[in-house]
């Protein structure tokens, strides 16, 4: 049987995702900060009859991609699906956010995520099977006021993640960057975005959706999979908008609704 792990399984697109990974028959590594949600998720897919190990810790430490790997290896577990969904936003103005958490966030966003990927795919050449799939968003396209960092990450991760595919294009591993636009999940809570003048009150595509979409994307080796008909329109017609134009329409929908 295949392996995935799974960072940020404790909730939202990460937590459908290791139900549709079990329900397939794949085997589970499970990492994310919470151990009781892990623990909890570990127990309510018990029944799939995977092996399902759970690995608590703060992916924004520095020494954390290496201890995950070492968990691994030190259990002998061949990662053959990396799927690196962890990651927060903070919905604030830039000048007046506290900088461990920008800090923390571009080291789970981007450092943790591309070490994790350093870390794993030689194996990976190795075995000349893998597919790593790389949580970005429809930010990644995107300039975003309020939420400067956060965008920011999310176009590295896009880059990284085209480039990644480009190298390893006849290895027999596929990158996939899943790119969801606005989804109704805790990090929405979490990171205050859903107080936004462009979400605040809507209706939002669920985990489950993305999920569902993330995953057949991975499996059919999708560079970049944008979720929703809109968001895919949003993406496709950016590209004909002067640059001066997108910051001025995002600067209005990332303003706080009052």
């Amino acid at each position: 049987m295949k392996t995935a792990l799974i960072t940020g399984a404790s909730s939202g697109i990460g937590y459908e995702l290791a139900k549709l990974f079990a329900k397939n028959k794949i085997n589970l590594v499970l990492v994310a900060r919470r151990e009781e949600k892990l623990k909890e998720l570990s127990n309510a897919l018990s029944s799939t009859g995977v092996t399902i190990q759970v690995f608590p810790i703060d992916l924004s430490l520095p020494s954390s991609a290496t201890e995950v790997f070492n968990f691994c290896q030190s259990r002998r577990i061949k990662i053959d699906y990396l799927v690196n969904n962890a990651g927060f936003g903070d919905f604030n103005l830039f000048a007046e956010s506290e900088w461990m958490k920008q800090e923390r966030m571009i080291n789970v966003n981007i450092s943790a995520l591309s070490h994790l990927t350093h870390l794993f795919l030689p194996a990976m050449q190795a075995n000349k099977y893998g597919k790593i799939l790389n949580v970005a968003s429809t930010a990644a396209f995107l300039p975003g006021p309020n939420m400067s960092v956060y965008f920011a990450t999310k176009a590295y991760v896009l880059s990284f993640s085209e480039a990644l595919s480009s190298e390893l294009k006849g290895s027999g591993i596929t990158v996939t960057a899943l790119c969801p636009g606005p989804t109704e999940s805790e990090f929405m809570k979490v990171s205050g975005m859903s107080e936004s003048k462009f979400i605040k009150g809507k209706k939002l595509p669920s985990s489950i959706e993305v999920a569902h979409y993330g995953y057949d994307a991975l499996m059919s080796g999708k560079t970049v999979a944008v979720h929703g008909f809109n968001n895919s329109l949003m993406v496709y017609a950016i590209r004909f908008l002067p640059r001066s134009v997108v910051r001025k329409l995002m600067a209005l929908f990332q303003r706080k609704s009052e």
